[in-house]
């Protein structure tokens, strides 16, 4: 049933991407450049995407487990997207502003930007247990950027040539119940073979010792020998399109100003 849902989803433009390959539909998505994208992280999945004229808040959070050390993320933005609304995810609690908010699988448009969410598993037991995540596809400043949230569940092809080749993958590495554990990340990162990898949902001092469950980063850099491994001593990258080639998967890690 799960896989007749997904195949009807996608309809005809499944079809039509399985005759063209990922690239064509990736284009479909292509958003007007101006200047570089920065992407700053504001804790677990919580990153600030800026550029091309625009603010776009993925998965803002409630301090709480293993997010207790981090600060609530309440920034400006244009739009905000989130993966799921579970316990301390997916909270908007203190968001300035009247952004507009994105919270279901489908295809949405703003100003000239397109936006995809993709149905995926929250747990490993097919959304039986913490239902649905949403993995979040979108353009802007001429980068494609897929935001896998807290996903669990294993990429299925279709799944796949929805979500296309991204320049920037932000993927879960931390394990617990609910999201990736670093062997799962590191199979995601080989199916969707991006140009950089930005990990998230990894133990770090902002976590509750007594109520998290997640590993630290570098289990799943341990994963990742052959590729480039870059740490900034900052919470902020900026990312220009002619910067990201191909090759050996890049993997960039942020830092949090605690």
């Amino acid at each position: 049933m799960k896989r007749r849902k997904l195949v009807r989803y996608a309809g005809a433009s499944f079809l039509a991407t399985l005759g063209l390959g990922l690239v064509s539909h990736q284009q479909t998505f292509q958003a007007q450049t101006s200047g570089p994208l920065s992407v700053q992280w504001l804790g677990h999945t919580c990153f600030l995407f800026s550029g091309g004229g625009r603010r776009v808040l993925v998965n803002p959070f409630r301090p709480i487990g293993c997010t207790a050390g981090y600060r609530p993320p309440q920034v400006e933005a244009d739009l905000i997207m989130i993966s799921s609304r579970l316990f301390d995810e997916g909270s908007l609690d203190g968001l300035p502003g009247n952004p507009r908010l994105l919270a279901q699988p489908g295809e949405y448009e703003l100003n000239g930007m397109r936006v995809q969410g993709i149905n995926t598993d929250h747990d490993r037991e097919g959304g039986r247990r913490f239902g649905s995540n949403v993995v979040w596809r979108w353009n802007q400043a001429g980068v494609n950027i897929v935001h896998l949230g807290g996903i669990a569940g294993p990429i299925e092809l279709e799944q796949q040539i929805l979500i296309g080749r991204p320049d920037v993958l932000l993927a879960p590495v931390g394990g617990s119940a609910k999201a990736y554990n670093p062997e799962e990340a590191a199979q995601a990162v080989r199916t969707l073979n991006p140009k950089l990898v930005i990990p998230t949902h990894y133990r770090t001092q902002a976590a509750d010792p007594e109520a998290c469950d997640i590993v630290a980063l570098d289990e799943f850099l341990a994963l990742m020998e052959g590729s480039q491994i870059s740490r900034l001593a900052e919470d902020t990258l900026t990312i220009a399109p002619a910067s990201l080639t191909d090759g050996s998967v890049k993997v960039q890690v942020l830092s949090y100003p605690f």
